[in-house]
């Protein structure tokens, strides 16, 4: 089977396991695991779909539509994977349509970029900083919800998707644990650059760096100010929506401009 064949059979799947998500949200029942039935191969292909580039290529696929993919795969995973437990099935009526769209744009636009081969330590540095992406993707969404639900309660609007969330504290206490997986994921990620890039400041890489370390910062910021202060709601959503805009310029910025705009590995 053909790795067009597999992004289109996760795409059907994620579309499914969305609608029935979805569905059960406007009945306010309880979401049966039968979506789990759905999301699981779905993420399973989407998983088997790089890897069979990576055989093809004998290295990682990691240009802008394949690092693209690869976060939005993340984000299905980690939402298959913590929705039961956490009662955020709610996330995937907004991420598994997402991971379908970047998939379908991997397997359809993927193969017109320019592509340059890395070895073990540089792959190993992109790779880790896509888990971070990912992490903090998720944790994004998780910091708009907690907005829109710490505003629905003051102002009494206990609408239907007010009932599909979890308590408001329990959501504040996940938010903040992906943050922390996150951060611990960016640090490692900046620590991998340090030892394997040979110049984080060179003309190309110097933006993305700066861009990242700000970003970096401003979590450690917001994770200091919970732990010494108490920070959380409004605040706390927008310090991580604004490290969310300055990785996305740091990496999928730089990549799209050198790619798609330069044609340039």
């Amino acid at each position: 089977m053909s790795a067009l064949a597999l992004a289109l059979i996760a795409t059907v799947l994620y579309a499914l396991a969305s609608h029935q998500l979805a569905g059960h949200a406007e009945g306010l029942r309880p979401a049966p695991r039968r979506w789990l039935l759905l999301a699981l191969p779905a993420v399973g292909l989407h998983a088997a779909v790089h890897g069979w580039a990576w055989q093809q290529m004998g290295s990682a696929d990691l240009h802008f539509f394949a690092a693209l993919s690869l976060v939005g795969l993340g984000m299905a995973a980690l939402t298959t994977a913590l929705g039961p437990a956490q009662r955020i099935e709610a996330l995937g009526i907004i991420v598994f349509p997402l991971a379908a769209a970047v998939l379908l744009a991997y397997a359809f636009l993927g193969g017109s970029l320019p592509r340059a081969g890395l070895d073990w330590r540089l792959q190993l540095h992109a790779l880790m900083a896509l888990m971070a992406y990912a992490t903090l993707a998720v944790a994004t969404l998780l910091a708009l919800m907690l907005w829109f639900q710490d505003h629905a309660l003051r102002q009494r609007h206990l609408g239907t998707w007010m009932r599909l969330l979890p308590p408001l504290t329990q959501m504040e206490t996940l938010l903040f644990r992906s943050l922390a997986a996150g951060f611990v994921l960016l640090s490692l990620t900046l620590l991998t650059g340090v030892l394997f890039v040979d110049d984080l400041f060179a003309q190309d890489l110097g933006h993305k760096t700066v861009l990242s370390i700000l970003s970096w910062a401003v979590l450690a910021v917001l994770l200091f100010g919970r732990w010494r202060w108490g920070w959380r709601g409004p605040r706390a959503a927008k310090l991580t929506l604004f490290a969310m805009v300055l990785l996305l310029l740091a990496f999928f910025g730089s990549k799209f401009v050198y790619e798609l705009v330069l044609h340039r590995p």
